[in-house]
């Protein structure tokens, strides 16, 4: 199962929206047959393990990180080709989650004859499709909000310069978390001041996630380098409270999609944003803006793990904050996070922290 899971994670970065998962068949204790979904469209890891195993699939035991689907959605379901290969046990990490399938493929084996178990290695396997398993039970992608500052929470100078608080080894840690993330967001202040790209640029990349822009009244210029059609970058989403037919059309021009979703507010629903990242089958949304939109998705309860970037220096108090928060006057509203890793990049700390 621990091989199933690390050839479940090649495919970390290309089969949003679907699960990653691993597969393994033996066969008189030897390997015979393994398999690794890449993409949505392409062949399931049991059915690639299956073929690969040919007929040593008969009798012998299967190991698959995530429970065989039982449904027909762009393939077969894989729960009847394990029946029909003639294998004699399944040992799955954990059930899917998705409501289509939920104990269905391990109902339809054991229907079939076909000895089941399931838990083995189970933490390791949700951990590896947390936003997948989220989005299931939430309907809402997993809230990853990166932040890069000095030692004393600051993100860039008053005057905005920030290149670069961190080195060069963390910046490209960063790549590595856009890479697997099925979107990036930022907000357009971020837009504004940096003109980002905000795509992959590690070699071989062979997926773009999309790019999210939070603008509340449409202020993205047409010509900002995400809109550039000469730069690599995954479809442009803008998403803003307020309507204005001149910029909506001149973006759409110049290739994004405009979607109005306005707030009590005034501002963008930050709710009904991930309720509708949801639908579209987003399961890890990376989070790079400021601190306007950090402390909105902070303040709302909306992020889910937060990876922070720290660098061996100080920017002084007039330098700009991580988050922008209601000032508090009890400590017991403070927002407690527990350090889940912790790990050096050259001389910067990244910590991984989830709310407690």
């Amino acid at each position: 199962m621990a091989h199933a899971l690390r050839l479940a994670a090649r495919g970390l970065c290309t089969t949003t929206p679907n699960p990653r998962v691993g597969c393994v068949i033996v066969d008189a204790g030897e390997v015979v047959g393994e398999g690794w979904h890449m993409r949505a469209g392409e062949a399931h890891a049991e059915v690639l393990a299956l073929r690969a195993a040919g007929g040593r699939a008969h009798g012998a035991t299967v190991y698959v990180t995530l429970e065989p689907c039982s449904h027909h959605g762009r393939t077969p379901p894989c729960a009847n080709a394990l029946i029909d290969a003639g294998v004699a046990r399944v040992v799955t990490a954990m059930r899917d989650p998705n409501p289509m399938v939920a104990g269905r493929g391990i109902e339809l084996l054991t229907l079939a004859g076909v000895r089941t178990q399931v838990g083995l290695l189970e933490a390791e396997a949700r951990e590896l499709n947390l936003g997948f398993v989220h989005r299931m039970h939430s309907g809402r992608p997993w809230v990853r909000v990166k932040t890069a500052s000095s030692l004393d929470g600051k993100t860039a100078l008053l005057n905005g310069a920030s290149q670069w608080i961190t080195g060069e080894a963390a910046r490209a840690d960063v790549q590595h978390w856009r890479a697997r993330a099925c979107a990036l967001l930022t907000g357009v202040g971020t837009v504004l001041a940096d003109d980002p790209r905000l795509n992959v640029r590690l070699p071989g990349t062979s997926r773009q996630p999309a790019r999210i822009v939070v603008d509340s009244a449409l202020r993205t210029p047409a010509y900002a380098r995400l809109l550039r059609a000469d730069e690599p970058g995954g479809a442009v989403l803008i998403v803003a409270a307020q309507d204005d037919p001149a910029r909506r059309a001149a973006l759409t021009a110049a290739g994004a999609e405009v979607l109005l979703l306005p707030g009590a507010d005034g501002r963008v629903d930050a709710v009904a944003l991930l309720d509708e990242l949801g639908r579209r089958g987003v399961n890890e949304l990376h989070v790079e803006a400021g601190a306007t939109l950090n402390g909105a998705l902070l303040a709302a309860g909306l992020v889910d793990e937060w990876l922070a970037y720290l660098a061996p220096l100080a920017l002084g108090h007039h330098a700009r904050g991580l988050f922008d928060l209601p000032a508090l006057t009890d400590m017991h509203a403070r927002r407690a996070f527990g350090v889940i890793d912790r790990r050096w990049l050259g001389d910067d700390l990244r910590l991984t922290l989830r709310p407690r």
